[in-house]
């Protein structure tokens, strides 16, 4: 997977490589020890989506990064 700079994510849609809009980045976790990107925790577009990604209090989507494909005006994910 190439490097993607944290600043380049920043508001930008998440969207399934199927095209399916998944949401709204709304955070980015990373692991202080190595200072690598560990998921991005998306605002799903729907409430109750049956997505199958994990879920943090909020009902935020926990979408490990290396499922990134590509980083346009959009995020695209492997679904």
């Amino acid at each position: 997977m190439p490097r993607i700079l944290a600043e380049n994510l920043s508001g930008k849609a998440i969207t399934g490589s199927d095209g399916t809009q998944i949401g709204m980045l709304y955070n980015i976790t990373m692991n202080v020890k190595n200072g690598k990107l560990k998921h991005l925790v998306v605002d799903p577009t729907t409430k109750g989506n049956n997505e199958n990604f994990p879920t943090n209090d909020l009902g935020h989507y926990l979408i490990p990064v290396d499922r990134v494909t590509a980083v346009k005006d959009h995020v695209i994910i492997r679904r």
